[in-house]
């Protein structure tokens, strides 16, 4: 807790970089970027840190950089959720707990998307709910 504020990390996935501008009717038609400033102003007492990728060991890397400081992680791992074994492992790795968050209802998606290999590695899950499952996993931390 620097400044005394906690320290919440959002980590992002491939393709959530053209959040706001990909499949609008899925994903919606404001960018990562403007959400996180939302946050930041809705949650004034969090520092809100965001990071997004689309390589895999990028990814690793920076959960092993921030996962050791920070509060709480919030993951969108997006296509490598279903993927990655390595993923899993780096969150594995790290004591900040992490919540996993997904735009779209994963489970009414295709079939290879509902299963999660990070969700084992998260103390929970939003899906569904748009960006504002980010909110709501940002509000998990509070409590």
């Amino acid at each position: 807790m620097e400044n005394g504020k906690k320290r919440i990390e959002i980590v992002n996935g491939p393709n959530l970089n053209l959040t706001g501008v990909r499949e609008p009717e899925v994903y919606g038609s404001v960018t990562m970027e403007q959400y996180v400033e939302r946050l930041a102003k809705e949650f004034p007492q969090v520092e809100i840190g965001y990071y997004q990728s689309n390589v895999e060991g990028e990814l690793i890397d920076h959960i092993q950089r921030v996962g050791f400081a920070a509060d709480g992680l919030i993951v969108n791992l997006g296509g490598y959720s279903h993927t990655s074994v390595a993923l899993h492992d780096a969150l594995l790795a790290v004591p900040a707990p992490k919540v996993e968050v997904h735009i779209s209802n994963i489970f009414a998606r295709e079939e290879y998307r509902h299963h999660s290999l990070v969700t084992s590695a998260c103390r929970g899950m939003v899906c569904g709910l748009g960006l504002e499952g980010y909110r709501l996993a940002v509000e998990s931390f509070l409590v």
